[in-house]
Order: structure tokens, then sequence, then C-alpha cells
């Protein structure tokens, strides 16, 4: 190696040796600075996509417990509605049974049992029908066919039928004085309303008297 080069390689030697420290710690922070800004944002990126999945999660989450109630809810009517499938299916044939009873009811009422004590053969109709009568409500009876309870009663709309109204100031106003038809359930259901008549003039049911001699 010549004098010349030697003396150049000694001299870049001695350049390098005198960069300024800060210059060297300013680089380094430049490189520390961009690698955490990459973290950063590589952490924020994560936690928004974390964000995402736990609502997407939720939204499914929601979902299935609404898709689960919904199920339920159909498996409850579709049982709700076999059982009253069941139920009232005889409602067809009561109906007419009750057109039967209505018959035998208006045979008993046109001949009293007094009137049939003086004809043999019409006591004995009269006994026949009476025991057909009977026989008829125990088939009811098995049926859980019940009459609707009227005579006495307030009138209830959803129950019975007002056909006219008496005059009696002795009963509440609106009680059920007299059944001109009577009304019968099956089971809970209503197959037909009684029909009434009730009271006018009296005092009004549930009312509080007053005292008018203070």
């Amino acid at each position: 190696m010549s004098e010349t080069e030697k003396q150049n390689s000694e001299e870049n030697v001695v350049a390098e040796d005198q960069i300024p420290d800060d210059l060297v710690n300013e680089e380094a922070a430049d490189e520390a600075t961009v690698d955490t800004g990459s973290a950063a944002e590589e952490a924020k990126s994560d936690a928004v996509r974390v964000a995402e999945l736990d609502a997407q999660n939720a939204q499914l989450t929601d979902k299935l417990l609404r898709t689960m109630a919904d199920m339920e809810n159909l498996r409850n009517r579709t049982r709700r509605d076999k059982e009253d499938a069941i139920k009232y299916a005889p409602q067809k044939l009561v109906t007419d049974l009750i057109g039967v009873m209505d018959n035998l009811q208006r045979a008993l009422s046109a001949v009293s049992e007094e009137a049939a004590e003086g004809n043999e053969d019409l006591k004995t109709l009269r006994d026949g029908v009476e025991m057909t009568n009977r026989e008829m409500l125990k088939v009811f009876e098995r049926y859980n066919i019940t009459e609707v309870e009227a005579l006495g009663v307030r009138m209830d709309p959803h129950s019975h039928e007002a056909l006219f109204e008496i005059p009696d100031p002795s009963q509440p106003e609106g009680t059920i004085v007299q059944v001109i038809q009577p009304g019968f359930r099956l089971h809970e259901r209503l197959l037909r309303p009684a029909r009434v008549g009730v009271a006018k003039g009296g005092p009004v049911a549930g009312a509080e008297k007053v005292d008018t001699t203070a």
C-alpha cells in the first residue's frame, strides 16, 4: 500500500470516530419510534377486531336466544292446540245434545206431575221423559258439560243474554230473576249463553247504601 493510500485510510477511520454521539442517538431514537408506532397501530387494529368479534358474538347469541324462545313458544302453542282439539272434540255433538235436552225440558214443563197423576198413560210418558232427561244429565256430567249459573246472580254479558227487564224493586238492578233458556259450557268454553230476564228498578248491585237520616 502506498503512503498516500495509507494516509487516506487513516483519515477515514478518524472521520468515522469523530461522528457526534447525539447524531447516532437520534438515528437510534427514530428507529425505536418507528418500531413503537408500528406496534401501537397493530395493537389498535387487534383491539378493533376483538371489539367487532365481540359485537358479532353478541348479535349471534341474541338471535340464538330469540330463536330458541320462538321454538319453545311454538311447541307450547302446538301442545295447547292439540290438547284443545282433544278436549273440545265432542263440541258439535254436545251442541246437538243440548237441543235434545231443550225438547225434554219443554216436554216436562208442558205436563206437570199433578196433571199426570190422573192419567196413567200420561204419567208413564212423563216418567219416561224424566228418566231420559236424568240419563242425559249424567252424560253431560261425564263429558264435563255444565249448566251456566243464572237465576239469582248478577247478569254477566259473557255468560248471559238478557232478553227483557222485569220491574222488581226487591232485587238489585241487573239480577237475573227468570231463566228462559239455560246456557251450557263444555269445560271452560261457553257453548250457549243463558237467555234470561233481569230485574229493573231495585238498588244498584254492589253500591253502598247512603244514610239519608243524618
